[in-house]
């Protein structure tokens, strides 16, 4: 560990960063670094008091006589970019974040983009898929943190033998034999179910401009290679062992398999024990020909907030750069078993010894990096799953896939209206988060919804554009869903100002 540190260090301490000429943006003229600044720091609850010994190791150890008193707040990464994007003034200095806030992020103007220097090191040493998520265009506009946000197989080998791992024929023989199920969430989840997909080399790629508003994608799901992933997909749709759920807690409730990752990995092992079986995506196959499932692979990511004090900018990118460098990334795996995204972390023995990371690893060269992807697509893509199910031929999966392309095609060719609109979503009304019911306007600011009959237990949200990129919840924009407390007819309520959703009961 003392030598992964002192190369980090000197890692760090090579690289000079450059001051702030505006918010967002690093420039290239070096600015003083000495001094004592306050700030804030967002990390995962578990990852506090690791983060607060590491900031301390770089108050001592850093040579520009700088010196951190940070207040390190537990903010999980799901929750970070939510919170920086609705007040970027109160957020966190530094702060940890899941990919798929990216976009916004950027479009917020919550982070602050690399110098030369620090984005250069930063590819040089890192993952290359992970370096893609932080980029737009040209530029970098975060550090990687871990490289361990995909997907694999646990398995029960009591069930399973090993001589069928690589077959998804086999494996739902497997657990229809044993009465037992396979979990697999291809009903409730695109990120899953595009595994098929990317198995026969379809791709769907989004495009932003310098500002990361989307502005065209690259889609082949509806083609002759789609319609042999849906051909796969089906077999399993099909069979009655199939349930769509990505929860290693499933192996409690009588399945044999659960496609998962390592955030499940205790879990799992906790309930299988030495049954416990880890292993990359199976292959299927369609007209006598083999297709190794791919997955999403994705990272968490750290941000800087800009800042108006030059010196406090080149500071703070300091200690980004190092909480981010191989040594701090080891840490992390060593006490929470985070997957570096570091590539001398990633050839450790240490890593490459841990079942998880080692079944993530494997499934690497099937996996695709999770760019950028456009906040409406979720919902798009995952009735897929629904779609195919209910296909009776070949026709109806041609269907499904022409179904998925016409929502695809629609977002580039909405009005200026149809982006201003405001309409409900949620599992309502016979729906399951795939349908926009829409809202007409009251007054200045206020919207309602039609009268709708709901249900206890119900949730809800509103959103702009049929996007997520603007949506507002119990606890307003971007809060949680809304939960229905009582059957009844009921309007929903928009007011804009208020930033408040409410349900109002119909008269």
């Amino acid at each position: 560990m003392k030598k992964f540190l002192a190369i980090a260090l000197a890692l760090v301490m090579a690289v000079g960063l450059v001051a702030c000429t505006k918010p967002g943006e690093q420039g290239n003229t070096p600015a003083p670094q000495g001094g004592t600044y306050d700030i804030t720091v967002w990390v995962a609850d578990k990852a506090v008091e690791l983060t607060k010994t590491q900031i301390d190791k770089f108050n001592e150890t850093n040579t520009d006589g700088i010196k951190f008193n940070a207040t390190i707040q537990p903010v999980s990464e799901a929750d970070a970019g939510t919170n920086m994007i609705t007040d970027v003034e109160a957020g966190g200095d530094i702060y940890c974040f899941a990919q798929d806030q990216f976009a916004r992020l950027v479009q917020a103007s919550a982070l602050s983009k690399l110098g030369v220097q620090a984005a250069q090191t930063v590819r040089d040493a890192n993952d290359a898929s992970v370096v893609a998520a932080a980029t737009v265009g040209d530029e970098l506009w975060a550090y990687p943190l871990t490289s361990d946000n995909g997907y694999f197989m646990y398995y029960d080998k009591s069930v399973i033998p090993e001589t069928d791992i690589d077959s998804l024929e086999a494996l739902i023989k497997d657990c229809e034999d044993n009465q037992k199920y396979f979990s697999f969430e291809l009903q409730t989840s695109a990120w899953y179910l595009a595994s098929f997909f990317f198995a026969t080399g379809c791709k769907s790629e989004w495009t932003t401009d310098k500002d990361g508003a989307y502005t065209d994608v690259t889609d082949t799901f509806d083609s002759p290679e789609g319609l042999i992933a849906v051909k796969g997909m089906k077999k399993l749709l099909d069979s009655e062992c199939h349930v769509s759920s990505s929860k290693g807690s499933d192996f409690d409730s009588g399945s044999a398999i659960v496609v998962t990752g390592t955030w499940d990995y205790e879990t799992v092992k906790g309930i299988l024990g030495d049954n416990m079986g880890v292993a990359d995506l199976p292959s299927f196959e369609v007209d006598g020909q083999s297709y190794h499932l791919g997955s999403y692979n994705g990272c968490k990511l750290l941000g800087v907030k800009p800042q108006t004090d030059a010196a406090k900018s080149a500071a703070l990118h300091k200690l980004a750069q190092y909480l981010t460098a191989e040594a701090c990334q080891m840490e992390r795996f060593n006490e929470l078993s985070w997957g570096p995204s570091n590539k001398n972390a990633q050839a450790s023995e240490a890593v490459q010894a841990n079942p998880g990371l080692a079944a993530l690893l494997a499934q690497a060269p099937y996996s695709i990096p999770q760019g950028q992807i456009h906040g409406s697509w979720w919902d798009i893509a995952k009735v897929i799953g629904d779609d195919v199910k209910a296909a009776t031929d070949e026709a109806g999966l041609q269907a499904a896939l022409d179904n998925y392309k016409a929502k695809i095609d629609g977002l580039f060719n909405m009005s200026e209206e149809a982006k201003e609109a405001w309409s409900v979503i949620g599992s309502i009304c016979g729906s399951n988060w795939d349908k926009d019911f829409p809202m007409t306007r009251v007054s200045e600011g206020v919207y309602e919804s039609e009268a709708m009959e709901l249900h206890a237990d119900e949730e809800l949200k509103v959103r702009q554009g049929a996007s997520w990129d603007v949506n507002y919840g119990v606890n307003g924009l971007n809060g949680d869903n809304l939960k229905v407390e009582a059957d009844g007819t009921y309007k929903v309520h928009l007011d804009i100002a208020a930033e408040t959703i409410t349900l109002v009961p119909a008269e």
